[in-house]
């Protein structure tokens, strides 16, 4: 039986979803995947450090009403939270990254990823800035040290779209995409076409848990921005950055336009896309467009994510599923893992033919 040490670098929502599925799952993982999870290390701005190399219990760390500095209170433990010496320094085979992100820059987790990577360490995180803006590095890192770099739910969650076209439209022919993959901005636009104003709206998404306090990023277009880059990427070939990508956000939109729209039988959605052109190059851009109500992404609603995949063998392939949510979350850094340890096994296969 296969264990694999981790080491989770942010204990908020994503990796303390984590943890409650290791402290339950544990036994049909080892029994249907071949592996079992075993942490040594958590660090968290809040909560403090902590290693420990014979593992710390899940179900203790996820139940236990740790308050600021709290994780001092368990062996191996500090009130500060050091990411740098737990990822170097914690005897982990995985580092799992998600932390918060700085958009222009991809901080501090490009660096919790290079550190990890440059210690022969595999990386899976949901994070979209360090795959957005050094996913190239990050990669030739990975590869120069025999490890991997994953990061399927730095797009939508739990629901598969970059190893899905990877691993099943091989050979289709991807011409381009569109998505709707900002779950907030879309529950915003369909709480306007009940008659809700935007801010509004706005307030009511906050308070579901949806928006951040400052819901700039999703309404905005930052973040589909940043997944744009990310699909075009990896999808694509292409080698885009965020300021290449147009955007356009959802704040000008108005109830007249939202109702003009209702009356032509079409709805007003945040549409994150690239094509590639002619030429072979590539567009992305983020804007506001009014879609047909037969087209497969209008009848997408609330806080779902959508994407629509142009192939020239299969035309369009469209793919919905959760954007957001801890445990959805937590199941994309899973399914890193399982990637990790299926190729693992086929190595020993081929090294053993």
């Amino acid at each position: 039986m296969t264990v694999y040490n981790i080491a989770l670098i942010g204990f908020g929502g994503v990796n303390r979803a984590l943890a409650e599925l290791i402290a339950s799952k544990n036994p049909l993982w080892e029994r249907d995947l071949g592996f079992r999870l075993n942490i040594v290390a958590v660090s968290d701005l809040y909560l403090g450090s902590v290693i420990s190399p014979n593992g710390l219990d899940a179900t203790t760390l996820v139940e236990s009403k740790f308050a600021k500095g709290g994780f001092s209170q368990l062996s191996g433990g500090s009130a500060e939270a050091n990411n740098e010496v737990v990822i170097k320094n914690a005897p982990a085979d995985i580092i799992v990254e998600a932390t918060f992100t700085n958009p222009k820059d991809g901080e501090p987790a490009v660096s919790h990823c290079r550190w990890a990577l440059e210690g022969g360490k595999h990386v899976v995180t949901t994070n979209k800035g360090p795959v957005a803006i050094a996913a190239q590095e990050l990669k030739a890192l990975a590869k120069k040290n025999g490890v991997r770099f994953e990061y399927e739910g730095s797009v939508m969650s739990g629901t598969p779209v970059i190893r899905m076209v990877d691993k099943t439209l091989a050979g289709a022919e991807l011409n381009g995409f569109e998505g709707i993959l900002n779950g907030t901005s879309n529950f915003v636009l369909g709480r306007m076409e009940t008659g809700m104003d935007f801010s509004a709206a706005v307030k009511e998404a906050q308070e579901l848990g949806y928006a951040e306090a400052d819901p700039t990023a999703d309404v905005e277009g930052f973040d589909v921005r940043l997944k744009v880059v990310i699909l075009a990427n990896e999808l694509l070939g292409a080698n885009l950055t965020p300021d290449d990508v147009a955007r356009k956000g959802i704040s000008g939109l108005t109830a007249a336009d939202i109702d003009t729209a209702k009356k032509a039988g079409s709805r007003w959605k945040l549409i994150g896309s690239a094509i590639r052109n002619a030429d072979g190059s590539v567009t992305g851009s983020v804007e506001p467009k009014c879609l047909p109500l037969e087209h497969p992404l209008a009848a997408v609603s609330g806080a779902t994510n959508a994407v629509s995949l142009n192939t020239e063998l299969l035309g369009s392939v469209t793919v919905t599923g959760p954007g957001a949510g801890r445990i959805e979350t937590a199941y994309a850094l899973l399914s890193d893992i399982v990637a990790i340890h299926n190729l693992a096994g086929a190595n020993l296969k081929k090294e053993a033919a």
